[in-house]
């Protein structure tokens, strides 16, 4: 990706649920300053059995910041694809997108965030 995005993991550490979110809280606080218009985040899928209650949080919390405009708007990993009408507006704008590694993998373990 180019200086226009960012990937931060919320998982090193197997942090608590509300320590995630203050994470985020902070990264997107940093990402808006530093101006970059997208966020991958690294959030895990469960297969620790901790991870799936970090992803599904995380999830809701982005959900809730999309609704009060927060965030423009986020896409989980299981929709990062080339089909997915989201995804294909974003990588017009940002060409370098087709060449993250995730894009079509339906990575459970990430959310794109457009800031």
């Amino acid at each position: 990706m180019n200086r226009k995005f960012k990937t931060v993991s919320l998982e090193d550490g197997m942090p608590s649920i509300p320590v995630a979110r203050a994470r985020l809280t902070r990264e997107l606080h940093v990402a808006r300053v530093s101006g970059l218009v997208l966020l991958k985040i690294i959030h895990g899928y469960g297969s620790s059995g901790v991870g799936g209650d970090l992803r599904i949080a995380l999830q809701a919390t982005l959900r809730q910041m999309q609704e009060r405009g927060e965030v423009r708007g986020c896409i989980f990993g299981e929709d990062w694809r080339a089909s997915d009408e989201r995804t294909w507006a974003l990588m017009k704008r940002f060409p370098d997108l087709k060449n993250d590694r995730d894009l079509g993998r339906s990575n459970l373990g990430i959310t794109i965030v457009e800031l």
